[in-house]
């Protein structure tokens, strides 16, 4: 990570300090940090984060230098989700960080707001408001091209299925509705990433993506009616990649997606605290198999 000196008598309130949205090139350095944080962000992340909610994201700059960042990403009118919360080492506890938070705090404003911590850090975020409400898990495991398909399955390329409907099904399985991130996520270039979906004749049953990152391979979602679809949905995206690093992030709460990841011979590598301001979303974990995003929900 590129460190900017830190003035030694700098403080947030120096006229030289100021916090704007991010640009398209801001988001790029903020992906950039979270790389080398150890947060293996996908390669398009960046494009597609920002048409979650182009107002949602804030960097903080020092002479125009950007030295911190956050997302604080609105869902309409009643639900929010904060990630990327990164400070340059140098410019770490003076102060930034917290004058940052409370702007995206402030953008958000009244809204049931989401995060996934590191558990570290959960008492800093009960001091915010935010409640436990369970642990996401991250497994690491190896694609393998010899998984056999799972029989009764249709699955099918997302961008062929009728937007509408995975529109719809994503948000059953999300807090809400989120159609621009969904058609960004799921147009990645087929070069980086694959979106695939579950189907029953026309009624889509599963939706799961696939995305390159600086290491290896995330899914996420991996939504789906029941095991069997998750199962199916999961080999059929690690078929093409035999043999290369394949990350999936488990709510620890749905038993049947922690089964899922062990029979498939990952092992659990790093997990969240998934908290709220408000009570947790009606979501039907049992239908979440992979988490889509840890800075986005």
């Amino acid at each position: 990570m590129s460190s900017i000196p830190c003035p030694s008598h700098a403080t947030p309130d120096d006229p030289r300090f100021a916090i704007r949205c991010m640009t398209p090139q801001d988001a790029d350095v903020a992906l950039d940090w979270a790389a080398t944080e150890g947060w293996n962000p996908g390669l398009d992340d960046a494009r597609s984060f920002l048409h979650a909610d182009p107002r949602g994201f804030f960097v903080g700059t020092w002479d125009g230098a950007p030295v911190c960042c956050i997302s604080a990403v609105a869902y309409g009118d009643a639900f929010g989700f904060v990630g990327l919360y990164i400070v340059l080492p140098e410019w770490r506890g003076k102060g930034f960080g917290m004058r940052l938070w409370n702007e995206g705090m402030r953008y958000l404003g009244a809204r049931n707001i989401g995060l996934d911590g590191v558990l570290a850090q959960q008492p800093n975020y009960r001091k915010s408001g935010f409640v436990l409400a369970y642990r996401n898990v991250r497994y690491e495991g190896v694609a393998s091209a010899d998984e056999d398909p799972v029989d009764g399955v249709t699955i099918a390329d997302a961008p062929g299925v009728p937007f509408d409907r995975l529109l719809d099904y994503d948000t059953r399985m999300f807090a809400c509705e989120r159609a621009a991130f969904l058609r960004a996520w799921l147009s990645q270039p087929q070069a980086h990433a694959r979106a695939l979906a579950a189907l029953d004749d026309d009624a889509v049953r599963g939706l799961a993506v696939i995305r390159r990152c600086g290491a290896g391979h995330k899914i996420g979602p991996l939504f789906a009616d029941d095991l069997a679809t998750a199962r199916a949905l999961y080999r059929a995206l690690v078929s093409v990649l035999p043999g290369e690093t394949v990350f999936l992030d488990v709510p620890e709460s749905n038993p049947a997606a922690v089964a899922l990841a062990v029979e498939h011979d990952m092992k659990s590598v790093f997990e969240t605290a998934r908290m709220y301001t408000r009570a947790a979303p009606d979501v039907p974990l049992a239908n979440v198999f992979g988490v889509t995003t840890f800075e986005l929900g």
